[in-house]
């Protein structure tokens, strides 16, 4: 197919389009030179639309200042719900000032020193990407770990045995003072979370322990069982989120038992985990109480907030869930 000659008319003002005129050459058609010269207004930003009014009541009657108080005193998992609400709550929620004061109340033992040269040095200057990167511990609800096994009945005159599945839960829940409740129950969780605190009374069985969290996100817990013989619980646990800055979940890396002697215990006048600091994994103080290493019940953890102790899905009996995937 043989192709026509087109020529191009291009404005005249422009004088370094001027050979263009002359020039006949074979070509598409070419629309776009039309807009050159063309001066378009920028569309101006959200903010500063001043001459669209905007239609919602609460902007209109709510100043920025006072939105601002009212954000400074929410979670930080309320600011992110309320950040999909509007475009100006989004951006009222990216205020730096916000995330900095979470930081540091999530960060206080590190130091309000070590925290701004960390933030500095890793993570672009940028509070709100520290609390989205930073391994950290939510204190707002209980880690709980569902493990089951299969439990094998004696059998009674000419029937078989009988095969029952037994259900029960570890439970943590952290302070950031550096200490932690633990438990271990067959007990639901609605019903656990009304004595894990540090009022409990001794039928309640939560005992109280010292962790550390290192920047990588591993966890290391000691806590004593107290008794006739002391029994030192030391634990192993890996932090991650299933999202971007979750930290729901606890993988159990380690679960370690091993005797104290009473004496250097009661000679002691630091935090537990500062006595064992320096052990091996299979020492032992205690020649009756040998260094176990325990392979059951590694269930990963599961972060469970207390509004929903009620209704969380691991409070289902085993009949309608007889083992929990934490995923």
């Amino acid at each position: 197919m043989a192709s026509s000659d087109v020529s191009v008319d291009v404005r005249p003002e422009f004088n370094s389009f001027d050979h263009l005129r002359s020039m006949r050459y074979i070509a598409t058609d070419r629309p776009w030179l039309t807009l050159y010269g063309i001066r378009v207004q920028p569309v101006a930003p959200f903010s500063s639309l001043s001459s669209r009014p905007d239609l919602a009541l609460i902007h209109q009657c709510l100043p920025d200042e006072l939105l601002f108080e009212i954000f400074a005193r929410m979670s930080p998992y309320s600011l992110g719900r309320a950040a999909c609400v509007c475009r100006k709550w989004k951006y009222t929620v990216r205020n730096p000032t916000l995330w900095r004061n979470a930081c540091l109340k999530t960060w206080q033992r590190t130091g309000m020193e070590a925290n701004y040269q960390m933030v500095q040095s890793l993570y672009d200057s940028s509070w709100r990407k520290m609390w989205m990167l930073r391994p950290r511990i939510q204190y707002d609800g209980l880690y709980v770990s569902r493990n089951t096994y299969i439990h094998t009945g004696t059998a009674e005159w000419q029937f078989t045995k009988t095969v029952n599945v037994v259900c029960y839960y570890r439970y943590l829940r952290f302070f950031p003072s550096g200490k932690f409740l633990y438990k271990i129950s067959p007990q639901k969780i609605k019903d656990v979370v009304k004595c894990m605190h540090f009022r409990a009374s001794k039928g309640d069985c939560v005992f109280k322990g010292d962790y550390i969290l290192s920047e990588d996100g591993q966890i290391e817990l000691a806590l004593l069982y107290p008794g006739r013989r002391f029994t030192l619980v030391r634990m192993r646990l890996r932090l991650r989120g299933t999202t971007l800055g979750a930290n729901n979940r606890l993988d159990v890396l380690k679960i370690l038992t091993t005797g104290v002697n009473a004496t250097e215990l009661r000679n002691w006048k630091g935090s537990v985990l500062e006595l064992v600091e320096t052990w091996d994994e299979d020492e032992t103080h205690d020649p009756e109480v040998p260094a176990v290493s325990h392979s059951r019940g590694l269930t990963p953890f599961v972060f469970v907030p207390f509004e929903e102790a009620d209704t969380s899905v691991m409070n289902l009996p085993v009949e309608k869930m007889d083992y929990f995937v934490p995923g």
